[in-house]
């Protein structure tokens, strides 16, 4: 048997669990993994962390760099990339063409269309982006004043997270105190429970839930820990299908504990614990060995159900912007309703 049957075999073998979650990948795909969870990043190009839109052929941008080209250019959030030098971004089969990365000194030229507006060209000249995973947060302001603190939370896979999101607590209340506090997870994959628990640690206190496995069920514990008032203040957190994971606990927990009033639509149902195990030749298994329990109604099952908002409103990010979001819009008005 040569190796690419083995990988072939192994990749029958796991997809045969059933369990929708395991997976097993082959070297080559382990060190892409790595990549793409390493601490931080460090490439060459524009900056930017895309959703792929199959139906509409293009990305759109979750997550700017700071300082990065993207960023000099006046790329944002909700901004969509149709094209690169006239070469569809997603091709007619709706996958995404790797365009965005190439040596750095190299100078592209984007189709970019911002949601509302007509489509422009950008040319930007890619560079060597390092840095934490990036965290988007302003203050917004309800029709009655009130000052709503917004934070989008991508990942939990970068130590850095915790301390990103006090200082932007921080931050947003420097210039006065905040009346509600936006958590936007609706592209949140997940990552490291650790992150999870020092991240839920500024807005509750104490037992979140339990991860369950074949030894036990272990508490997740937390430390809560004040800033400007973030124990304290009403929140919304807002969720969707693009919730997964450790992006689902989060808001999950916070709704449990009756902290948070939830806003968007059904997140994805995968709180299966994914067990990593390295093998000699390089190649890797994630296998589903445990799933989670909330604290206060531990029958519920969120593997099964998924997190179901209290209020559901759908939207589009890659046709709206940050202030036409309708689910934005709603959270806005509860505030104003509280």
């Amino acid at each position: 048997m040569s190796d690419a049957e083995f990988y072939d075999a192994m990749h029958e073998m796991i997809f045969r669990l059933g369990d929708n979650h395991s997976r097993y990948f082959s070297p080559e795909e382990a060190r892409t993994q790595d990549e793409a969870f390493t601490e931080g990043i460090n490439y060459a190009g524009i900056g930017v962390y895309t959703s792929t839109v199959p139906d509409r052929r293009l990305v759109t941008l979750i997550g700017v760099f700071p300082g990065s080209p993207a960023e000099q250019a006046g790329l944002r959030l909700h901004d969509n990339i149709l094209a690169v030098d006239g070469v569809p971004v997603v091709d007619e089969n709706g996958v995404k063409q790797e365009l965005l990365p190439g040596p750095a000194g190299t100078t592209i030229n984007l189709t970019v269309q911002t949601p509302g507006e007509n489509p422009r060209d950008v040319t930007i000249t890619r560079e060597e982006v390092s840095g934490p995973l990036p965290i988007d947060y302003r203050v917004l302001t309800t029709a009655s004043g009130k000052r709503i603190g917004y934070i989008f939370l991508l990942a939990f896979n970068d130590s850095s997270v915790g301390q990103q999101v006090g200082a932007a607590l921080q931050e947003m209340a420097n210039s006065g105190p905040l009346d509600g506090i936006i958590l936007d997870q609706r592209f949140n994959t997940g990552g490291r429970s650790d992150v999870l628990a020092e991240t839920l640690a500024y807005f509750t206190n104490g037992t979140g839930g339990y991860f369950i496995n074949r030894q036990g069920q272990f508490p997740i514990d937390i430390s809560g820990m004040d800033i400007t008032g973030s124990q304290t203040v009403p929140l919304v957190a807002l969720v969707g299908p693009g919730s997964v994971s450790f992006g689902e606990v989060f808001p999950g927990i916070l709704k449990d504990l009756g902290r948070a009033y939830l806003i968007g639509e059904t997140t994805n149902g995968n709180v299966e614990l994914l067990y990593t195990h390295n093998f000699s030749d390089g190649s890797r298994a994630l296998l589903a060995e445990g799933t989670f329990r909330p604290f206060t109604n531990p029958n519920q099952n969120w593997e099964e159900t998924g997190i179901i908002p209290d209020l559901t409103v759908a939207s589009n990010w890659d046709q709206v912007t940050t202030l036409s979001d309708p689910a934005i819009q709603a959270a806005l008005q509860y505030f104003d309703s509280q």
